[in-house]
């Protein structure tokens, strides 16, 4: 019995096996209760499997924690360095105290010229920055610069040019107004990637850099919609130069046939 009062006794001094007293006493259970050996034996046995435990597993167990420990000094140290990782965290945290309210202020800058009640109006339609005030546009726009003329107050093609230019005029508006909004909206998510460099975890940057390649695509998607809006007003500012261009030809033969008529009438 004392035996066994010592075998249990260093059990609990050795803590890596305590958890495993369990299983020592139900084997001591079963081989008490099915087997006829003594106590010396069943002490011999359990003797036997806690050496097993401490010189072949635990060897392994050792050398799987080095290997472990290694590993995790080598993403600490060499792949992720915590300092590097902290002058990062502190760079950016620093650069956007400097920053941040410069470009708030930058942002918050009121553009609007115009004085007179319609064309405030007007302005602040086209500078809102929300699509939904698209048809807005076209009200105030109507209310600045008039209607198309009635077909009893100009001619047909006089007709056809002011109404393709105030259509020109207000696709470029309507586009410049989602480009606002795309833009406001870019500026925000790039604020919120901004932050989260500062608070992000080791590993992550992929992460983040994905999400601003796509921001990137946006925008220039966003761009190359600008870009086709400004091709599409020069065309048709081209265009317009030249139907003056031919209603000057027309009038120009029109005054030689008439000056011709004149001429050769008796």
């Amino acid at each position: 019995m004392k035996r066994i009062t010592g075998f249990l006794g260093r059990l609990r001094q050795n803590h890596k096996h305590l958890r495993l007293l369990p299983l020592y006493v139900v084997l001591f259970v079963v081989l008490a209760g099915t087997a006829r050996a003594g106590v010396a034996d069943i002490i011999s046995f359990l003797q036997t499997i806690s050496n097993t435990l401490q010189n072949g597993i635990g060897d392994v167990l050792g050398k799987i924690n080095r290997i472990k420990g290694t590993a995790i000094n080598l993403q600490q140290q060499v792949v992720w360095p915590i300092s590097g990782i902290n002058q990062a965290k502190g760079f950016v945290n620093a650069t956007r105290s400097r920053y941040l309210g410069m470009f708030s202020q930058i942002r918050a800058i009121p553009v609007n010229s115009a004085t007179l009640v319609n064309p405030s109006r007007f302005e602040a339609a086209f500078r809102s920055a929300n699509a939904g005030n698209a048809a807005q546009v076209q009200a105030a726009y109507a209310q600045v610069y008039g209607q198309v003329p009635l077909a009893t107050d100009a001619q047909p093609q006089q007709r056809n040019m002011i109404d393709m230019d105030d259509a020109s005029a207000l696709a470029s508006l309507k586009t410049s107004i989602m480009a606002d909004q795309a833009s406001s909206r870019m500026l925000s998510l790039a604020d919120t990637l901004e932050a989260q460099t500062s608070t992000s975890a080791p590993g992550s940057a992929p992460i983040l850099a994905a999400q601003a390649q796509i921001a990137n695509l946006e925008n220039q998607a966003y761009l190359a919609k600008m870009l086709a809006a400004d091709l599409r007003a020069e065309a048709t500012k081209l265009a317009h130069g030249n139907a003056i261009l031919k209603r000057s030809a027309e009038s120009t033969r029109n005054l030689s046939l008439q000056m011709q008529q004149v001429v050769s009438h008796p």
